[in-house]
């Protein structure tokens, strides 16, 4: 069962909120969700924008979910 502290509010990172055009961006989702999405969808981040707070959660999910790593493929 997950816990309020392993939920991510989409709301408080704009690239991952652009993520979910086709879902409810309002909706908390699951940390390995959250990484999924960043991984399977890099090529539509704009990495320019990304604020002090998603590059910390990007780096954070990059260690809990894929060793350190992301497959992003060429951009």
């Amino acid at each position: 069962m997950m816990s309020k502290m392993d939920l991510i509010d989409p709301a408080q990172f704009p690239e991952l909120r652009l993520l979910l055009w086709n879902r409810d961006a309002t909706r908390p989702i699951g940390r390995d969700e959250a990484f999924e999405l960043y991984e399977r969808n890099w090529r539509h981040v704009a990495v320019d924008q990304l604020t002090l707070a998603e590059s910390t959660l990007i780096e954070e999910l990059k260690e809990e979910f894929g060793s350190g790593h992301m497959l992003t493929g060429p951009r």
